[in-house]
C-alpha cells in the first residue's frame, strides 16, 4: 500500500541511524532518512489526521541509498555492517523535520547525510 521497494520483517527501523550501513543479499545500502508522511499517503489512507497520527508513533520507516548494487530476494537475511553511534536515529530525523532544530544540526553534521536535510534545513534554520 505504501509503495515499498522492500519489506522486512523483525527490524527496528525507528532506531536505525542515519549512515547506518546494511547488507541484504548481495546490495549494500545505507540509511539516509526516515519516510516521511505526505499528502500521498494521506490520499490513499482517505482518514482526517491520518498523517498526523502516523508521524506521531514514530514508526516511519526508513529510505536508503545503494552503496553496492546486486540482488536480494526473499528470506535474505539483513546484516549490520556499519552503526555510527553518534548519529541521530530515524526517529530523531522524524522530530528533526518537524523543526527539532537540535536534531537538525545532528543530522547535518553527519557527513553522509542526504542532500535534501541541506533544502529542509535552510527552510527550518534559515542555513544555507
Amino acid at each position: 500500500m505504501f509503495g515499498e521497494n522492500l519489506t522486512t520483517l523483525g527490524l527496528d527501523l525507528t532506531g536505525a541511524r542515519i549512515g547506518e550501513r546494511w547488507r541484504i543479499g548481495s546490495v549494500l545500502g545505507e540509511v539516509t532518512s526516515p519516510r516521511i508522511p505526505c499528502g500521498v499517503f494521506r490520499s490513499w489512507m482517505g482518514e482526517q489526521g491520518w498523517v498526523k497520527r502516523f508521524a506521531a508513533e514514530g514508526r516511519t520507516g526508513a529510505y536508503l541509498r545503494v552503496l553496492e548494487t546486486g540482488d536480494v530476494g526473499p528470506g535474505d537475511a539483513v546484516e549490520l555492517v556499519h552503526r555510527p553511534d553518534d548519529a541521530p536515529t530515524t526517529a530523531e530525523a522524524v522530530r528533526a523535520y518537524y523543526g527539532d532544530a537540535e536534531q537538525l544540526r545532528r543530522i547535518l553534521a553527519v557527513p553522509t547525510h542526504s542532500a535534501k536535510w541541506d533544502a529542509h534545513a535552510k527552510n527550518v534554520l534559515g542555513r544555507a
